[in-house]
């Protein structure tokens, strides 16, 4: 039985599926996101004072507003773990005796930031507030969720003029602004004063030409002069879905990208919300934005993914090395052999994969050797045996062997059909040693021991379901789906794992006549010309839950045992362990098998 090839590779020239851009309409305004359907998060934080990465926090105050009306508030002590200065203690009236009761840093954070998901964040001397949240996030283990931040004292002066007020403290601006609750260095009060402040300077900037976000990000931040200068590459990019590539001055793709509204996206590169170091250079060389207007979602992030293999942007990262990508193949040879390999080939009995590198696919071929002990010898056997006696692991009863005289041929023969068996669809045998071996191992409280084992097992069993979903699409000859968003059909064909044509039935329409044209206009494609990645997006797709199978040219189901099933549990398991770390009290619980 040869192999399983299924889009190994192939062609990636980019190819318009949906409608002519002049037959879209579109915004001559760049309207961006308009503070009225902004959800602001104003945050204000009292502190031990000192350092912001020691994150000493003692109270978190917070208010979420949109379009003027509060929508709710968030107020909690937080317990530093460190005595409060007398000086603090005064100033603030919070003192230690509060806070010995109070929630810890590591869970008070955790539910600000739940609160705050989503929101842009204001504070007033923003760095301050900022540095200490993100000082906590680095002690306790949270990760930094990168939130775009506005600062009012910043605004304040760039909005005021000194004939206004003295200074741009926030109890002078909360007076300037005529503020219902006046700061008085607590955090709840602070914050709802400050929520006062930028609603004042939110009327102060509207004469400023500050309507929207970005020109608020950008109002209050620091722009390039090259960010400045180039905002005219904004000019002809339609309000539309789709694709968009920076290219210089030569026409040589510099970055791609994607988006549902391209113009609002592109127009983001050229304000203070960019302050990625290598976006602003990439804007330093740009000289001009390139949009493609794509039918669909689906559709975009096709094409994205064509363009970045077939230009390899300098200053994209991902999927820029395919050729990275790794397989664990099973040799076809007398006595069989696990590999990882670049490709595929008819040497290969079986393979399972890709996998994102030479590192997870070792943690794959570590999983099916713990089950299946087969030889990891590198030369070729014969069927004669050459040797008197096994190497080291044949006399640890690790291998049968088969090139020793007194090895077992016939034993290695089931072992090399076992793992056969455990590399086209039945991961049963390999689940179940692992687990095993992983239980063994908690009960001996060896529990990091354990938890690398759950790793080769997560990475095997997610090279097995890899490459039985792209062998089904991908020797599927025609695949005809659509997905109801909005009242209208997005409808896609695929072929061999390769999107050949999208299309759009609108709200109303009878989507069959618009289902047989995009048939009929479709792209010929032949098997194997699909990515890898470009399976996946399609499969993932497919099975979303909200995509209706319209017809298919074979069967797309996968094995029963093929390990999906497995894979969630693993799944599971890694992020119930990944949430111990935002636990206060972490060091009690006893990981279980």
């Amino acid at each position: 039985m040869g192999p399983r090839r299924v889009s190994r590779g192939g062609d990636v020239g980019p190819r318009a599926y949906g409608p002519p851009m002049d037959e879209r309409q579109l915004s001559l305004d760049d309207l961006g996101t308009p503070l009225c359907d902004v959800t602001f998060v104003v945050v204000d934080l009292e502190t031990t004072g000192g350092k912001p990465k020691d994150a000493g926090i003692t109270e978190i105050g917070a208010v979420k507003v949109r379009g003027g009306e509060v929508l709710g508030e968030f107020q909690t002590l937080v317990n530093p773990g460190v005595a409060i200065p007398p000086f603090i203690a005064a100033l603030t009236g919070i003192t230690d005796r509060m806070l010995a009761g109070a929630p810890s840093v590591a869970a008070a954070t955790a539910s600000f930031w739940e609160f705050a998901h989503g929101a842009v964040l204001v504070a007033h001397n923003a760095p301050y507030d900022m540095g200490f949240l993100r000082g906590a996030c680095e002690v306790t283990g949270i990760p930094w969720p990168s939130p775009r931040v506005a600062d009012t004292a910043r605004l304040a002066r760039r909005a005021l003029t000194r004939d206004e007020v003295r200074n741009c403290k926030l109890e002078t601006l909360s007076a300037h602004f005529k503020s219902p609750t006046p700061p008085c260095h607590r955090a709840l009060d602070d914050a709802r004063a400050t929520v006062a402040v930028l609603h004042g300077l939110f009327d102060r900037m509207g004469s400023l030409g500050v309507q929207t976000l970005e020109d608020l990000l950008a109002f209050g931040g620091r722009t390039t002069p090259q960010q400045r200068t180039k905002r005219h590459l904004i000019e002809g990019v339609p309000e539309a879905p789709g694709v968009y590539v920076f290219r210089d001055a030569q026409g040589r793709a510099l970055y791609v990208g994607t988006s549902r509204n391209l113009r609002q996206r592109v127009r983001t590169y050229f304000t203070a919300a960019e302050t990625r170091p290598r976006m602003s250079e990439m804007v330093s060389i740009a000289a001009r934005v390139d949009p493609i207007v794509c039918a669909t979602d689906l559709e975009a992030r096709v094409r994205e993914l064509r363009l970045i293999v077939e230009h390899q942007p300098p200053y994209n990262r991902r999927s820029r090395h395919p050729e990275r990508m790794a397989w664990v193949a099973l040799t076809r040879e007398a006595h069989p052999r696990l590999v990882t390999v670049p490709r595929v080939r008819d040497a290969h009995v079986a393979a399972i994969g890709p996998f994102s590198g030479r590192g997870a696919a070792t943690l794959a071929i570590e999983a099916l050797q713990a089950a299946l002990p087969l030889r990891t010898c590198t030369e070729r056997l014969p069927r004669t045996p050459r040797r008197t006696a096994g190497c080291v692991r044949a006399q640890l009863g690790q291998c049968a062997a088969p090139c020793a005289e007194a090895g077992d041929a016939a034993s290695y023969a089931e072992t090399a059909a076992s793992a056969y068996a455990a590399m086209t669809g039945d991961t049963r045998a390999v689940v179940t040693a692992l687990l095993e071996r992983m239980s063994a191992l908690s009960e001996e409280g060896k529990f990091e021991q354990a938890r690398a084992w759950r790793d080769r097992l997560e990475s095997y069993l997610r090279g097995c379901l890899r490459d039985e979903q792209l062998a089904a699409l991908g020797a599927a000859e025609e695949v005809v789906a659509a997905q109801c968003v909005d009242g209208a059909w997005q409808i896609h064909v695929v072929r061999y794992g390769r999107l050949a044509a999208a299309g759009i039935a609108a709200r109303g329409e009878d989507p069959r006549p618009r289902v047989e044209a995009l048939v009929l206009a479709a792209d010929v494609v032949e098997p194997g010309e699909a990515l890898v990645e470009e399976t996946e997006i399609l499969w993932r797709w497919l099975t979303d839950g909200a995509t209706r199978l319209v017809r298919a040219s074979r069967s797309l189901a996968l094995p029963m045992h093929v390990g999906g099933a497995h894979l969630d549990v693993v799944r599971e398991a890694r992020a119930a362990a990944e949430t111990l770390r935002y636990t206060d009290d972490r060091r009690s619980l006893r990981p279980s098998a």
